[in-house]
Order: C-alpha cells, then structure tokens, then sequence
C-alpha cells in the first residue's frame, strides 16, 4: 500500500512541476545558435527572463483569468451538451445543471493543469533581449 501511495505522489508532483513549466522561445537555428550553442542559449534565455522580470514583465500574467475563463468555456459547453442530452431523455432542465457542473470541473482542472502563455509584455521583451544578442525566436512553446 505505502508503494501506491508513493507512487501517485510521484504523479501529482510530476503533474504540478509540468504545469508550473511555462512556455519557453523556440530559437531559430541560425548562424548565431549554431555559434554558441545550446547550453550559451539557454543561460540567455534565463538572463534574459530576469531581465524582463526586472523591468516589471511578469511570466504567469493572466493565470487567474486563463483559469476563470477555462471555467466558464467548460461550464457553457456542460450546460449545452447537458441540455440536448436531457432534452433527448425529457429532461431538459436537470441536464443542462448537470452538463453545467459537469463542464465547469472539466474546465477547471484544465485551466489548473495547462501551462499558461505568459503575457505578450514578457514575451516581447524576451524576444527582443534575444534578438539584440543574435537570436532569432520563431514562437513560444
């Protein structure tokens, strides 16, 4: 039994070290990577993170807005899948509220566990702390 125990412990901190690792540039490969190489791109990366922080830019902007707003699409989508299933059995009322619950726990958990984009300050700033040391950043991921 204490292996079980260990073992969903093992998960949960896998799950929540997952969520809590946002999105990070994905650079180009272009002469200036290939120069200095991987592990000189990622101490960039991370000094320039501090620097934007620094200045005020924040990476996880928008976490209880994304989670309020995962909520609400999954509550929405509950409640009308809810209702024409329980239109179909005659019960149109009692499935939308149940659809609703349904969904808003989904969305929820979703929101929870998803890895939040960080605000487009931060990453603006990170792209071009990036872009002024050779880099070039295709997107975030």
């Amino acid at each position: 039994m204490k292996r079980n125990g260990a073992a969903r412990g093992v998960c949960l901190l896998a799950l929540f070290l997952a969520a809590c690792a946002g999105p990070k540039p994905i650079l180009y490969p272009n002469d200036h990577l290939k120069t200095v190489g991987q592990d000189a791109a990622k101490q960039d990366i991370a000094e320039c993170r501090d620097l934007a922080e620094a200045a005020g830019a924040k990476p996880g902007q928008g976490r209880a807005g994304q989670v309020a707003g995962s909520t609400a699409v999954g509550a929405g989508v509950g409640a009308a899948g809810g209702a024409v299933g329980g239109a179909i059995l005659g019960a149109a009322g009692s499935g939308s509220a149940i659809g609703a619950a349904s969904g808003a726990t989904i969305g929820l958990l979703r929101g929870l566990f998803s890895r939040p984009k960080p605000g487009q300050g931060y990453i603006n700033f990170v792209n071009r702390c990036l872009g002024e040391r050779g880099y070039e950043t295709v997107g975030w991921e």
